[in-house]
């Protein structure tokens, strides 16, 4: 197929190498450009606009609502995605944005006769390069079906939800909720076995082996433990933004999260302390440090 792909940070370069890698042809683009440029064998846009003209698919993969805002309308409205796509051509979204903008998406793309399906993902950047990645989908299903072979060449698996693009986002931003719940329940149970004089590698054993035998307890346990947050595979500040979002999806739909609130609070403190450059998982210092540790 011919694809744009949009967004070439620690995710996106490497899902966009695997698409090159299963036999499609790429125009990429990225903010900055020499980003787009370390990707071998992809012709470089200098607009999203230039990398959507005459694609059968194209591909965002960007931090926020406010970068697939500006990668959709571009530096002006002619240089944008959303006026070079072609007529039947479809967006894939695979960035972790709010569900307002994915509804608005839908619609715009609707109105110019282009298709829309969201398609956030699981995984850390290493599940990314390994394409091992696990796909949310949801849109239109004859869409969705286009979409299955680049999905494939990305992920180990794809979970269709719906018809409601809409839907696969607010799955995603749950999803990322509730890793950071564990992530907090380590944090504070690791505290107090520290500061009780045990063992925490032993603890994280006994956890992973018995009770809590699942990679996301391995995987954030072990950070942990080791204080290790760099390099990022997901650092502070998104971790703020996708919980922010949450928030807004769970207002609108007048659902109580107070866990999501309690979860904000251990990010903004992160940030107060200096730690916008590290793993999501460096909330976990904010307990230790409140144990005195």
């Amino acid at each position: 197929m011919n694809i744009a792909f949009i967004g070439l940070g620690n995710m996106g370069s490497a899902m966009a190498q695997n698409l090159i890698k299963a036999g499609h042809q790429l125009r990429v683009y990225n903010r900055t450009r020499s980003r787009a440029e370390e990707l071998k064998g992809a012709h470089v846009a200098a607009t999203p606009g230039e990398a959507a003209e005459g694609v059968e698919i194209a591909i965002t993969m960007l931090a926020d609502d406010f970068a697939l805002d500006s990668v959709l309308i571009g530096p002006n409205e002619r240089q944008g995605l959303l006026a070079s796509l072609p007529a039947n051509a479809i967006h894939i979204s695979m960035s972790t944005i709010s569900v307002a903008l994915s509804r608005r998406m839908a619609a715009a793309h609707a109105e110019r006769k282009q298709h829309y399906v969201s398609a956030p993902v699981f995984g850390r950047p290493e599940a990314a390069a390994a394409a091992k990645l696990f796909i949310v989908a949801a849109g239109p299903s004859a869409q969705v079906e286009r979409c299955q072979p680049l999905f494939d060449a990305m992920g180990q698996k794809t979970f269709v939800v719906g018809e409601d693009a809409s839907g696969a986002n607010l799955i995603k931003l749950n999803g990322n909720f509730l890793i950071t719940t564990v992530i907090e329940s380590l944090a504070e149970s690791f505290a107090l076995v520290r500061k009780s004089g045990l063992d925490a590698n032993q603890f994280l054993e006994i956890l992973t082996s018995t009770l809590f035998n699942a990679p996301i307890y391995k995987t954030y346990g072990g950070l942990i433990v080791a204080d290790k947050f760099t390099p990022p595979g997901f650092k502070v500040p998104l971790g703020l933004k996708d919980n922010r979002l949450l928030l807004a999806a769970a207002e609108e739909a007048a659902v109580p999260m107070p866990m999501a609130s309690l979860v904000r609070d251990r990010f903004l403190a992160a940030v107060a302390q200096g730690f916008s450059e590290l793993d999501w998982a460096s909330i976990a210092r904010i307990s230790a440090n409140d144990a005195g540790l």
